[in-house]
């Protein structure tokens, strides 16, 4: 099976100078991918350097969605922009995924527009990787939906778990929903609402998790609505950025400081290593017809690699396939509401 994925190569805050590079290395590690460089020809071929793979092609794009654009603006101004050209490829059946760092409003909007969503789906959701202390957790949504009804919530953990369970072959994933307390009886009616539905869902449900505990790895999934999941993301993000400019502040404060940071390099680097974000880079869009994976918008050649790696990933183990049986089922079981 050759899995095939269009890179909204003008996206993200360096554009071709990355994703040209990432696409390079992505079709040099794997033999069963193909990649469609979505962009300006003019800008993207040169950075070939006149190397020639059977599996990387151009499909040229004349427009660009900026970083700062209304995604309202974009959908009805721009459709040859990079970011809608490569949706177009995912929906027309030539591209197996999208993958692009461009403006995340606008890349869920216009994946919404032009790929439509799952049938039992109301809303798609970001979902993402965040390491803890026993492997990693995917937590959904992180800001594509700041209101989010019980039953949201509910067909949130359907795709996650829908999502670990064929990325990570499980069987039962376990679920939390994100809370201000383990206790049952603590959280907002929504929260309450959504324990209750998770509960009679036939989902491994463990319960509440607080903020600790989705570091503490007691859930592989955890749901929230988007604004508690961005507001947790960057806050996260927020801490790692501190700690690390103080264990830099702290070692270089003498020489004496200076010689133990020597000594104390392995530790160091194998540190950074497990909290590099850039290893976890690439947040998945779930609930869409069709694979699509949001860079960050800073990412290196090597970050967004690894979001080409993970739509590659989604595409084998059949998560959409997965996702479908599992909403199917559910209704069976359970019929979710329908909702306004």
């Amino acid at each position: 099976m050759t899995v095939t994925v269009a890179i909204d190569c003008m996206g993200g805050d360096h554009g071709p100078d990355v994703t040209v590079r990432a696409a390079l290395d992505f079709v040099r590690k794997h033999e069963d991918v193909r990649a469609i460089l979505v962009g300006v020809e003019d800008r993207i071929r040169p950075l070939l350097g006149g190397e020639e793979l059977s599996r990387l092609v151009i499909r040229h794009a004349s427009e660009v969605v900026a970083m700062d654009e209304s995604p309202a603006l974009a959908i009805r101004t721009k459709k040859d922009s990079s970011m809608r050209v490569a949706l177009d490829l995912v929906k027309s059946g030539e591209a197996d995924a999208c993958v692009s760092a461009g403006n995340t409003g606008a890349l869920m909007a216009i994946s919404r527009f032009v790929l439509k969503m799952l049938p039992g789906i109301d809303r798609p959701a970001i979902c993402a990787i965040l390491p803890t202390m026993s492997g990693h957790v995917h937590v959904l949504d992180l800001g594509a939906n700041v209101d989010c009804s019980p039953e949201h919530l509910l067909q949130f953990a359907i795709m996650g778990t829908s999502l670990v369970g064929a990325i990570e072959h499980k069987d039962r994933p376990t679920v939390g929903i994100l809370n201000i307390g383990e206790e049952d009886i603590k959280g907002n009616e929504v929260v309450k609402r959504a324990a209750e539905l998770l509960k009679d869902s036939g989902l491994n449900f463990v319960g509440n998790v607080e903020g600790d505990g989705l570091y503490k790895g007691e859930a592989e999934v955890v749901v929230c609505d988007g604004f508690v999941g961005n507001v947790a993301l960057k806050a996260s993000e927020g801490l790692a950025q501190m700690l690390a400019t103080f264990l830099r502040q702290e070692f270089g404060r003498s020489v004496f400081t200076k010689m133990a940071a020597l000594v104390a390099l392995p530790v160091l680097k194998h540190f950074k290593r497990r909290v590099d974000h850039r290893r976890y880079n690439g947040a998945s869009l779930l609930g869409l017809k069709g694979i699509v994976v949001k860079s960050h918008g800073s990412a290196d050649a090597f970050s967004f690699g690894n979001a080409l790696d993970r739509a590659a990933d989604t595409v084998r183990n059949g998560v959409l396939e997965r996702i479908c049986q599992r909403v199917a089922l559910q209704a069976q079981q359970q019929p979710i509401q329908e909702i306004a």
